[in-house]
Parts: structure tokens; sequence; C-alpha cells
């Protein structure tokens, strides 16, 4: 589970042009294909890391049961470093990036989409490829639906936002606690409230971002940071609403 967020400043102007212009869609447009760009390079990261045997071994260990189906039974040193590192370099990036470049915030990026592409093998090697497919999809249109909300919405959801942000900390720490539990109620639990957090999350990321091309008054360098911040949380937003309703409804191998 890929639950971690950047820290860019969520600020919503009391008042802004709420026209619809051609630099708004531009900046928008931008920030939608990275994050398309992201779930396609994620993807075939994660096909080559739980499906190409030389690499799929290198992560995660795995057993071929007497239905002749090969399961996921545990990761290696590298496969859990692997998992873990799109998080520690979330945070170092917030150390040592003070004053981000559009480059420099663009590398950030794509390292964090490649990270986490590479640790999703586990989808593959766990679900059924039907099933990967149909959540992905579901996911696909429920994000496009909500991202829309969030962009056409007048309702300041600037609040609701911060409400939504305690209750991912409050769902990373029932996660952990439930790591040591095993508990598949609880888990279940997680999941559902995880989806509901995650969507409300991608509704309140696009709005911020609408707000946020305003406030940048027509900054390039700041744009692009910008563009690629706003991309990688609604990318964040995307894997994790894609992995909570896997475990919900995926049906595994």
């Amino acid at each position: 589970m890929s639950d971690f967020r950047n820290g860019f400043t969520n600020v919503a102007p009391a008042s802004a042009d709420m026209s619809v212009d051609t630099g708004l869609r531009s900046f928008m447009l931008g920030v939608y294909n990275k994050v398309a760009i992201g779930l396609v390079i994620s993807a075939a990261l994660a096909w080559v890391t739980g499906s190409f045997e030389p690499v799929r071994d290198l992560l995660y260990v795995t057993q071929v049961f007497p239905d002749g189906v090969t399961r996921l039974t545990g990761m290696t040193i590298l496969g859990m470093i692997v998992a873990f590192a799109p998080l520690v370099v979330l945070l170092g990036s917030g150390f040592v990036m003070k004053n981000p470049t559009a480059a420099t915030a663009g590398g950030l990026y794509w390292l964090i989409v490649a990270l986490i592409g590479a640790s999703m093998g586990t989808v593959v090697l766990v679900y059924t490829g039907a099933s990967v497919v149909s959540t992905f999809l579901i996911t696909a249109a429920a994000f496009g639906a909500l991202s829309l909300w969030g962009y056409t919405t007048k309702k300041d959801l600037s609040g609701f936002g911060s409400f939504l942000i305690i209750g991912v900390i409050g769902l990373i720490i029932a996660s952990l606690v439930n790591m040591f539990l095993q508990n598949g109620l609880m888990q279940l639990i997680i999941s559902a409230v995880g989806v509901l957090l995650f969507a409300g999350l991608t509704a309140y990321d696009t709005q911020r971002l609408k707000m946020t091309y305003y406030q940048l008054g027509g900054d390039q360098n700041a744009m692009g940071v910008a563009t690629s911040y706003g991309a990688l949380s609604l990318y964040i937003n995307f894997i994790n609403m894609f992995q909570f309703m896997l475990a919900l409804f995926g049906g595994r191998r």
C-alpha cells in the first residue's frame, strides 16, 4: 500500500477567477498527461517485476502450488527495499528539495512512479489478470468522475481536505497495527475506508490544483513544479484507490 502523500502547500484563495481559460486547461492537461503516462509506466513495471522470472525472483519469494499457479509467499530484502523506497524518497525530498525547479520536481515524480510500479509486482502475483484489469477500469472511471467534480464544484473543499488528510494518517496507523494482528474484518474495514478517503482526496486535490494555478500568476518555473507535484498527488490517490478496491473486490489467484 502506498499510503503517503507529498507536502505541497494546501492553499485555496478566498477569491479567484473561476472562469475556465486556455492557461488553466493547458495546466490541468499537463497534470493529467503526467498521471496517465505514470500509470502506463507503473503497469509495465508491475508486469515485469511480477511476471518476468529473473526480475521477479530478485524481489519476491514465490511458490508453484499443486494447481499449477505461482503465488507470492514472501519478499526478498531487495523487494522490501523497493517497497519502502517511495516513502523514503518522498520524506527525504521534503528536506533536500527546499526550492525545487521544474526539472527536479519532474525527476522526483518519475522516480516515485518507477519505484511504485516496480513494487506493484505483488498485484500481478496475488490477483487474477481479469480482476486487475476490471478493477483498474472501475478505478479509472471513478477517478475521472471525482476529479471532474472537484474541478467544477463551487464548494470550497479545503476544510474537507484537512479532515481527509487526518483520516489518511489514522488509516496508516490502523494498517500498521493490522500488520501484526492480521485481522480479516479489520482489513476489510481499512480497505473500505481507504477507498472513501482517497476518493475524497481526488476531488480535493483537483480543486487545490485549480486554485494553485490562479495563485501562481503565470510563473513558469512554479507552474512546472506544480504540474509535477499535482500529478504526484493525483497519481498516489489513484494507486491507493486501485489497491484498496482490489483488496475489497479482486479475485485472488
